[in-house]
Formats: C-alpha cells, sequence, structure tokens
C-alpha cells in the first residue's frame, strides 16, 4: 500500500493505493482558512498536522489496513505558502498561504531590483506577491521579532516531512513555485534572494520528487498510528502532482485542467515555456526532465462555492439544483458577467488588487442567470490561458479534466462551448492529485518502474463536444468580458 497525503486549502485528504493503481480508501479531515479583505490568508500548521494524524488513523481503521502494510508515505501540498519554523521545526506563527496578497510593497521592491521580464527568465513566473519569496520579506518587514527566531522557512508539504522524519528539504517542484528559485540552473537563486533581502540559509536544500528523505519517526508513529521507520517521499506541489495524476507526463500526452478551489489549464514540457506577455507561468514538473506550463486563476472552483454559499445552497442537493438551474439559463448571451477575482487575480492580469463583480444585472435577472454567470467567468478567464499556450505554438483540441468542480456538467459544457474544443473527464477526478503523489511515492521505494504508469490509473469519459455556433457567440462575448475587466481595472486600484 502506498499513503498519499494531499494538503489542500480547505483540508488534507488521505489516500490509500494499492501497487495496480486501485483505490482502497481515502479520509480528508478539514481546517480553517483565516482571511480578510485586505489580503491576508493564513492557517495554522498545526492544524494540518493534527488533520494529517487524524486521516491517517481514520483510512487505516476504515480500510482494515495495517500499518506494517503501508510501503510509503508520499505528499502533494499546497504552493507558494511559507511556514516560518524554530530550530525544532516548530512553527512561530500562522502559515502564509498561497492566496495572501498582502506582500505588494515586497514585491515591487524586488521588482524593481530584478525587472519583470528578468524575473519572469529565471524562475519562470512573473514577480508577484502570490509567491513565497515577497511574503517571506513581508514578515521581515512587518514581524522582525517573529523573523529573527527563523531558523528556516518550509513549504506546506515540507513542514509536514519534517513533522513526520525530522528532515528539513523540498522538491524543484515546490520551489518552483517561490519566486526564488533559478529554473535553467534548477537551484535557489542568489539573485532573487538577494533582491529581497533573504538569506540562502533560511532556505532547504532541494532533492527530487522521489527522493527517499527519511522514515517515519517514533513520536511521528505514535501520533499517526504509522509504523516507525516506514520510508517518507519528499513528493511535490499539488499543480505538478495532479497534472501526473492526470497522466500528463510529457508534451504529447496533452493538456488537462484542474478545477479545484483555485483552478488552472496545463501542459508538459521538456523545456519552460515563457510568453511574451507573461500570462503563464512554468513550473518544474515532478517528472524530471519536465516542465509544466500553466495558467492559473485565483478562484475557479471557489466561485461556485462562493455563489452556492452566497444563494443559500451550500448542501450537495442545493448545489447540484442551482448547477441544473445554470444549465438552462442565459448570462452572457443576454448581457450578464461575473469576474471571477475574489481573492485578485494571477493569469492573465497578475493583479493582486482585482476584485470579483457581477456586471449587467437587469432586473430579470434571478438566481440561475447568476449562477451561470458565474461558471461562464470561470471558462472565460481560463481561455485566457489556453490562447497563451495556442499563441506559443501548443495545439490544444481537447482538455482532460480533474478535481472536485469537474462533477458539474454544466461547467464542463460551458467550458467546451467558450473553448472550442472537446472537453473529457478523467475518473477519480477528486483524487487525481493523491494519485500522482502515491506515483511519486511508489516510484521512489521502486514499487513502480517509472512515471508512465500514470495513464493507466483513470479512465477517459467519453467527450463533451463544442457547439460551433455557441463558440462562435461566446467569441464576441468573451471580448466583452475583457472589456469589462479593463474598465474597472482603475477602479480596483482606486479601492
Amino acid at each position: 500500500m502506498i499513503l498519499a497525503h494531499d494538503l489542500g486549502t480547505t483540508g488534507d485528504k488521505a489516500t490509500l493505493v494499492r501497487a495496480d493503481g486501485s483505490l482502497a480508501g481515502s479520509v480528508t479531515a478539514a481546517y480553517p482558512v483565516d482571511l480578510d479583505p485586505n489580503g491576508k490568508a493564513e492557517q495554522n500548521p498545526s492544524d494540518w498536522w493534527d488533520a494529517v494524524c487524524t486521516s491517517t488513523r481514520e483510512l487505516l481503521a476504515k480500510t482494515g489496513t495495517s500499518a506494517a502494510d503501508v510501503d510509503v508515505v508520499s505528499f502533494s501540498g499546497q504552493m507558494m505558502g511559507a511556514v516560518f519554523v524554530d530550530t525544532e521545526n516548530a512553527p512561530l506563527r500562522p502559515a502564509i498561504i498561497w492566496a495572501d496578497t498582502r506582500s505588494s510593497e515586497q514585491s515591487g521592491r524586488i521588482l524593481a531590483r530584478v525587472g519583470m521580464e528578468r524575473g519572469y527568465r529565471i524562475t519562470g513566473h512573473r514577480i508577484n506577491p502570490t509567491y513565497s519569496l515577497s511574503k517571506i520579506a513581508w514578515l521581515r518587514d512587518h514581524e522582525p521579532e517573529v523573523f529573527d527566531r527563523t531558523d528556516a522557512v518550509l513549504l506546506p508539504k515540507d513542514y509536514l516531512v519534517a513533522r513526520l522524519t525530522g528532515v528539513r528539504a523540498t522538491d524543484p517542484s515546490d520551489a518552483s513555485g517561490t519566486n526564488a528559485y533559478d529554473q535553467g540552473a534548477r537551484a535557489w537563486s542568489d539573485e532573487m534572494l538577494d533582491a529581497a533581502g533573504i538569506q540562502r540559509r533560511l532556505l532547504p536544500d532541494i532533492v527530487p520528487s522521489t527522493t527517499v528523505i527519511g522514515s517515519v519517526t517514533g513520536d511521528a508513529a505514535q501520533a499517526t498510528g504509522l509504523r516507525a521507520g516506514t520510508p517518507v517521499v519528499i513528493g511535490g506541489g499539488d499543480g505538478p502532482m495532479a497534472a501526473l495524476g492526470a497522466g500528463i507526463v510529457d508534451a504529447a500526452s496533452g493538456a488537462y485542467a484542474y478545477l479545484g478551489s483555485s483552478s488552472w489549464l496545463s501542459v508538459a514540457s521538456s523545456r519552460p515555456l515563457w510568453d511574451p506577455t507573461m500570462r503563464s507561468m512554468t513550473f518544474d514538473h515532478v517528472v524530471p526532465g519536465q516542465f509544466v506550463p500553466t495558467a492559473t486563476m485565483q478562484t475557479g472552483g471557489a466561485s461556485l462555492q462562493w455563489v452556492a454559499h452566497t444563494l443559500g445552497q451550500a448542501d450537495d442537493d442545493g448545489y447540484a439544483d442551482i448547477l441544473r438551474g445554470a444549465a438552462g439559463a442565459s448570462a452572457a448571451y443576454d448581457g450578464l458577467f461575473f469576474l471571477p477575482h475574489l481573492l485578485g487575480e494571477r493569469s492573465p492580469y497578475w493583479n493582486p488588487r482585482a476584485r470579483a463583480a457581477f456586471v449587467g444585472i437587469h432586473m430579470h435577472h434571478g438566481r440561475d442567470s447568476l449562477t451561470r454567470a458565474v461558471l461562464e467567468g470561470v471558462a472565460f478567464n481560463l481561455y485566457s490561458g489556453l490562447l497563451a499556450f495556442r499563441e506559443s505554438g501548443i495545439a490544444i483540441d481537447s482538455v482532460d479534466v480533474i478535481g472536485g468542480a469537474a462533477r458539474a456538467d454544466a461547467l464542463l459544457t460551458i467550458m467546451a462551448d467558450v473553448w472550442g474544443v472537446s472537453i473529457t473527464r478523467r475518473s477519480l477526478v477528486g483524487e487525481a492529485t493523491s494519485i500522482g503523489a502515491a506515483i511519486v511515492g511508489g516510484v521512489g521505494v521502486g514499487v513502480f518502474s517509472d512515471f508512465t504508469v500514470a495513464r493507466s490509473f483513470s479512465e477517459q469519459s467519453p467527450g463533451i463536444q463544442a457547439q460551433s455556433e455557441s463558440t462562435a457567440r461566446y467569441r464576441a462575448a468573451y471580448e466583452q468580458f475583457l472589456d469589462a475587466y479593463r474598465r474597472l481595472e482603475p477602479w480596483f486600484d482606486a479601492l
């Protein structure tokens, strides 16, 4: 058995995967997020650890699995955060997670010293406050007493690995989401660190994603119910790990979209993709020698969760009901648009001050129209990333989708029509990231010979085909969607 932990924004999912790729079971333990309108987004790392311990114990009990039958533990984790720990790996304050955008000032200073194009070429990413580097600098500037006591800054999954094994490390996929990583040198960037005024000693060593970094300690075994000495593989960031779980291991694998709290469109490539207008960014893959060009929006699936909660339809039946209503409603064709920037935005605008907005509401618009506008807004925003890939010479005719929101047929139908492509859903849509983590763990201990097993671990549904008439109408609507943002951007800045 392979135990894979997927540390997400809303909870940790523990999944047991057999050597043939089948799932023995999964358990999710939830935890809260501390948000405020000023850009704060924090979580308590102790909540993550408690969730790992709880989900592991419950999963072993639920599946009747002995701790002795777990061959390896591997991790996938939310990226771009910062966990500040002391010499004993104890957190000194709440973790600053990916959604936090308070470090605009620090990001601006880095930008002034390096330059956007230079930073993009070094790291594969724009210089932006969503990344770890400026968050570290923000803490130094705003909480110097905590910063002075910080012995290391870890990424979220790496904090859990340290709790399990006592070893600090990270992998290239997670490191590539920090704004502090030189993608060409495959190492921390002295130039970026110097620009931020951050010392290299604070960051852990970088090792391949399949590295057996250590084993479960006696204390961790007692807390989790695992066997002391069980090998632990470092794993990777959730974006590249989702790519692997979707079977995207090289350029020939095609494109996929992840529809979770944040959402993205991605492909695999043997080299970084440098978009001339920097709409996309590139992560290192967990597959050695491969990269994962990606266009990510802050709140994709989270926009659906938000509208369901706001309309009082947050339970499963209510959620399904509003999606059914949206399938037969009209929004963009009727002049109603939703800008899905609930937590600022990454691709394509890279504006932490962006806000969500309904534009064009008329008296006759109701619940179903508003919900459809949200679905179309997510599809429109991700379409900007698809265009960036096409304009860089990457042909995309079909897209596999994974993630919790991939269960929403109405969203997939809209995506097919907006994008003008065939949309196929992978089986185990909610477990693709866990499957990726399991494959990396299995390769690390020799259960799997290589990463090509990924494609056989899930099946493809029949494709949802784009309707050419709808695609043509959506092209004009997409331009209106872009125009709404352009007109509102000065107002966002004024806020």
